[in-house]
């Protein structure tokens, strides 16, 4: 017998809940948040992230490709701006690359890639991937990991001064940036989840499994940096027991 579909409060709550899967939890960013990096750590992270960040918009590129709606293309390109940027404002690609001048990193250093690790590149090409090859409503279902998102950057905003004193302050304005701009796009990203997969059930749990592998891939990037940072040692490793998700 066929379940009902959950209603629209419940079917948002239990998106929501998955962010206690979400890699602020993960032993590196805790480690991170609790001032215990060293600086050749940071550089690690922000450097291996960068791949992350310039293979957002070509993410968000694939999702339009396949979007025939209209009205959720001309909101949807504004992702794309504000990660490459207009003009002369600076994107979150750039201000990323600010970043790594704040920790100490050249910027040949963030921009050639050769500090990231095979594990972040495989791990973030497969969400480029999916963003390619599923339908369009899937892959922004797979973007709501934004949920969580603007409690990460607060964290970095409010300890990375204290935590990390060495850092340049001006560093810090991609966290600053994204603090609104995930607000907003989590708006639109919600709406077309909810929308679209509130049809029934089997869809809803659809949702979930989506949610759960873009949180995997996250999750898995942690790792990656985690294991190229030789001198992390982590005793309790049941964290890497994340669920297997398989897609028809």
């Amino acid at each position: 017998m066929n379940q009902k579909p959950w209603g629209r409060e419940e079917f948002e709550e239990k998106l929501r809940e998955k962010g206690k899967g979400y890699h602020i939890y993960h032993p590196f960013h805790v480690m991170m948040y609790e001032g215990k990096l060293s600086k050749e750590q940071l550089q690690c992270w922000v450097a291996n992230r960068f791949y992350y960040q310039i293979s957002i918009p070509v993410k968000d590129a694939a999702i339009l490709s396949n979007c025939p709606d209209v009205e959720v293309r001309k909101q949807w390109i504004v992702r794309i701006t504000d990660h490459d940027g207009v003009g002369d404002a600076v994107g979150g690609i750039e201000a990323w690359i600010q970043l790594g001048a704040a920790v100490g990193l050249k910027r040949d250093e963030v921009t050639s890639l050769k500090m990231v690790s095979p594990g972040v590149k495989f791990a973030v090409d497969a969400y480029v991937n999916f963003a390619r090859q599923r339908p369009w409503q899937e892959s922004v279902c797979s973007s709501l990991t934004e949920l969580f998102a603007p409690h990460i950057h607060q964290q970095r905003i409010s300890s990375w001064p204290t935590m990390y004193p060495w850092i340049k302050e001006e560093g810090l304005s991609y966290f600053k940036k994204r603090l609104t701009e995930a607000r907003r796009d989590v708006e639109q990203g919600l709406g077309v989840t909810l929308d679209y997969f509130s049809q029934s059930r089997e869809l809803q749990l659809k949702a979930l499994e989506i949610l759960q592998f873009k949180l995997n891939v996250l999750w898995v990037i942690a790792d990656s940096i985690m294991l190229a940072c030789t001198d992390i040692k982590v005793e309790n490793r049941d964290y890497l027991r994340q669920p297997v998700i398989h897609f028809d």
